[in-house]
């Protein structure tokens, strides 16, 4: 049975979490296979709205087993809140597996994830400083801490000790911090432990075990294609690999057994943090798309920036990624506008590319050029099928799913769980 993986095709915040809950119905396992608590979903039930940071969407569902693959980075303070905020809601996390792989953040990494933000100043690259960055350093360094560290008292405080001689050394000397005290991070992180150990387990092995009797696993990234540490704007990019490649190295899970990737975008774009963004609006406009939307950050309530949907990002996410499906969001938000700018291509130096740019400096001057599609101004929010859509809705998914090399298999035309139009199956 098929592994699916389910990525941002933009720079995150495109509505995966709602993308993810309406499959919670038909999938088995729902696997966040990166990223950490820098990243967020949220998912409307009803006139209930649940953002979600560490635990995977599909804990909405109550034949779903949510999996935290070792791909993720892990505060284990937030992720018990956040448990235990979900079971004071009603929402049960006894299903909730967490791999023994994966890398924990440590009081260290949030220390220097901030100062060392502060020390760049305008080349700050924006990040939330939750302490994600360090620690994926740490765990490339060979320098991390891992959760099934948690259950030898031993070794956890011998791999402390061994990072934090270096770690003190910078804070203190080099950023005039406190230096980060042994005793009390083993006192605090063995307390975590006998809390988090009902839930770990070699999620790799269940998940694989799970697709030989013919479960359906669904592979959830946080972030998006152009946060991508590889593929993505870099240096302005995340810590980790949201693309559909992440999937397997985060989970275990062999890249033969996929069968589908579905690529999550808005009907406009929006980004978060510093970086090159081609489209972006600062006129009325991108405030229409910021209010209308409601483009501020699940995790950080940062207003998110706004601007027109970008073709060449939609291709290069397709490519990137191998994407079979797209799945459209907030296609709702648009409805309004007289005429909608999409920009079709770039203009760097007087030269056109249809493609995204091969280096960081011509991507930072790209100029988008856009074609105008008709608007419409009818209420979407109640469309049930493609064929309930205005003339002009229906014509602005088609030529962005020309534009972007992937069928749009489903559309977004409000924030509920109900109102989704489902063209095509996605699994």
């Amino acid at each position: 049975m098929p592994a699916v993986v389910l990525v941002g095709a933009q720079w995150g915040d495109e509505g995966k979490g709602k993308a993810t809950d309406l499959l919670g119905e038909v999938v088995d396992y729902v696997v966040r296979y990166q990223g950490g608590n820098n990243a967020g979903h949220t998912v409307v039930i009803g006139d209930q709205s649940y953002a979600l940071h560490l635990i995977p969407s599909g804990v909405l569902s109550p034949d779903v087993v949510p999996v935290i693959g070792n791909g993720v980075v892990i505060d284990p303070k937030v992720l018990l809140e956040e448990i235990d905020g979900l079971e004071q809601r009603g929402v049960s996390c006894e299903r909730l597996l967490i791999s023994a792989d994966a890398h924990l953040i440590m009081p260290h990494h949030r220390a220097l994830d901030k100062v060392t933000e502060r020390f760049l100043g305008k080349a700050r690259i924006g990040t939330t400083g939750r302490g994600i960055g360090p620690t994926y350093s740490d765990k490339v360094a060979r320098l991390g801490i891992r959760v099934q560290d948690l259950f030898d008292p031993g070794i956890l405080r011998q791999k402390l000790e061994t990072a934090l001689r270096e770690k003190n050394q910078v804070l203190i000397k080099v950023y005039n911090r406190r230096e980060i005290i042994i005793d009390q991070v083993v006192e605090e992180y063995l307390r975590y432990a006998e809390r988090i150990r009902p839930y770990v387990a070699d999620t790799a092995l269940v998940l694989n075990r799970a697709l030989d009797e013919g479960k359906v696993v669904l592979l959830e990234g946080s972030q998006g294609t152009m946060l991508d540490v590889d593929h993505g704007t870099y240096p302005f990019v995340t810590s980790s690999s949201p693309t559909a490649g992440g999937a397997c190295t985060g989970s275990g899970i062999g890249p033969t057994k996929i069968t589908r990737v579905i690529g999550i975008l808005k009907a406009y774009t929006t980004r978060v943090g510093s970086g090159p963004f081609p489209t972006e609006l600062f006129d009325e406009h991108g405030e229409f798309l910021r209010a209308t939307g409601h483009e501020y950050g699940v995790t950080t309530g940062r207003q998110r920036r706004c601007g027109w949907f970008d073709a060449v990002i939609a291709r290069y996410a397709t490519r990137v990624n191998g994407l079979t499906d797209l799945f459209l969001t907030k296609l709702d938000v648009l409805t309004g506008l007289e005429r909608i700018p999409v920009c079709v291509a770039y203009e760097v130096e007087g030269v056109r590319h249809e493609e995204m740019p091969m280096t960081q400096t011509e991507f930072h001057h790209a100029k988008p050029v856009y074609e105008y599609l008709d608007g419409w101004s009818e209420d979407i929010t109640g469309a049930k099928s493609f064929e309930d859509l205005p003339k002009n809705a229906q014509r602005y998914v088609k030529a962005l799913e020309e534009m972007a090399g992937a069928p749009v298999s489903a559309i977004g035309v409000g924030p509920d769980r109900d109102q989704t139009i489902q063209i095509r199956p996605l699994v």
